[in-house]
């Protein structure tokens, strides 16, 4: 009999891998890049800088931390934490723009993909959040007063962790194909107690903005649950076990607060970024009647310096809370994935070998990304919205008209690089193919498929 995780390997009827269909394909920064440009100038960075991330809402991409998505991006899951003193959630990476930084762009935070099954029926991701206030502004302001002769100004510099932090653990183990046991392990790395928000969110991203006929899906509270109904998906339940303490649901929109960007009034009265101003400063910002395109469970935990305490949730496309197989699921899935890279492995790698290529192999796992991008309605602009600069239609990409993919690619980084890497993907699905070399053939081919490479021959980037 094959090890179980190959036997989810080779499970494809009618060309479409169901243990698959959910994975990290949620990029962590979807601002400042150039599918989301829509300047007359090409000036990606200027125009969706991270201060609007959390406001405005993306036309072609969704992000967050420890995201999972299904192959479509129609519904995004990801983690989101607010330590008491920052400005802002930390619903996504931070990082300085191509301009910003010293040495390029540059991400100013510290995750880690620690491991994942190529069906990512198994994964592990860590994050390390401050417990006094991120240093934006000082990040900011250090690396513009460094030369490229300096070393880059990091966050661990800042000091920030010295009064303590968090470390975060997301365990996620598939039970089913849309059935998802996800554990959030948050220890207090400090000697005092501390407190955290944390809000495990559930959104839309928004396809029924622009014009093009698209039905509008829903979220609304069931039982306590998240309950998230879409057209084509289906349904999708995000319930949690109650404990530490029982959760607050908190919905908005997955539309932009246009007031707060442009001092126009929007399409919702709780935009995008309502559970931020809500959990910030007690705004009226979230929906009292439940029902929206994002919501969230606000867990807000006391945690015991050196303790840790566990949020167990379940997403899946039925009701439910996590069951009580919920740890010896997560524990077989754990094993299921040492028994494959086992086996991968030859006679005689060492412990120490074996771990630092299955969290490297883990990483480029992670790194896949669901990459929408129509270049003719890009340079043209939506029906719903205003046409974009005329300066465009002879500028970046202009060429490529004939560009329209939507599929899920291996990246080079969860922190959107601005093209497709084709020479990147293709040294990647050498290493790919030692654990998914179905997946790496797809990719090979995939950029020469007529919807991406270009009628004289050229691929992308």
């Amino acid at each position: 009999m094959p090890a179980a995780e190959r036997a989810r390997l080779t499970e494809v009827p009618r060309g479409r891998a169901p243990w698959r269909k959910w994975g990290p394909y949620l990029s962590e920064r979807g601002w400042g890049t150039v599918r989301e440009d829509y300047s007359p100038d090409g000036s990606a960075w200027d125009f969706f800088p991270h201060d609007h991330a959390r406001s405005r809402v993306y036309r072609w991409n969704e992000d967050g931390l420890a995201g999972l998505c299904d192959d479509r991006q129609l519904l995004c899951f990801s983690l989101a934490f607010w330590n008491g003193a920052d400005p802002i959630l930390k619903e996504r990476l931070f990082g300085l723009n191509g301009h910003e930084g010293n040495h390029g762009e540059d991400v100013k935070e510290y995750w880690f993909y620690l491991d994942s099954t190529p069906t990512h029926s198994w994964m592990r991701w860590r994050y390390l959040y401050p417990q006094a206030a991120f240093p934006y502004d000082r990040l900011l302001a250090e690396n513009a007063g460094r030369g490229r002769s300096d070393p880059e100004f990091e966050l661990l510099d800042s000091g920030v962790f010295d009064a303590g932090y968090w470390e975060i653990t997301a365990d996620f183990a598939k039970q089913a194909p849309d059935d998802i046991a996800i554990r959030v392990a948050i220890r207090n790395a400090g000697r005092d107690p501390a407190q955290l928000d944390v809000l495990p969110t559930l959104w839309f991203r928004n396809h029924w903005s622009w014009g093009l006929g698209e039905a509008k899906p829903e979220i609304s509270c069931a039982a306590g649950a998240l309950e998230a109904n879409h057209p084509t998906l289906g349904r999708m339940t995000l319930a949690g076990d109650g404990r530490p303490v029982a959760p607050e649901p908190l919905f908005c929109d997955n539309e932009t607060n246009t007031q707060r960007l442009w001092g126009v009034p929007g399409r919702s009265a709780f935009p995008k970024d309502g559970i931020n101003d809500h959990v910030i400063s007690r705004a009226a910002t979230v929906n009292p009647a439940l029902t929206g395109t994002k919501a969230a469970l606000r867990y807000r935990l006391e945690v015991a310096g050196g303790a840790t305490e566990v949020i167990k949730l379940r997403l899946a496309d039925k009701e439910g809370p996590p069951g009580p197989d919920f740890d010896q699921l997560l524990a077989t899935r754990e094993a299921e994935a040492d028994e494959f890279y086992a086996a991968l492995f030859p006679a005689g790698t060492t412990p120490d070998e074996a771990l630092v290529a299955r969290q490297a192999l883990a990483g480029m796992l992670w790194s896949k990304q669901f990459y929408h991008y129509d270049v003719q309605l890009w340079l043209q602009g939506d029906p719903a919205g205003p046409p974009p600069p005329r300066e465009r239609l002879a500028g970046r990409n202009s060429a490529w008209t004939h560009l329209d993919n939507r599929d899920v690619i291996s990246m080079p980084d969860k922190w959107e690089y601005p093209w497709y890497a084709a020479w990147d993907l293709a040294f990647h699905c050498v290493a790919l193919a030692h654990v998914d070399p179905e997946f790496a053939k797809s990719q090979l081919i995939l950029l020469g498929r007529e919807w991406y490479m270009h009628p004289n021959g050229q691929l992308p980037a």
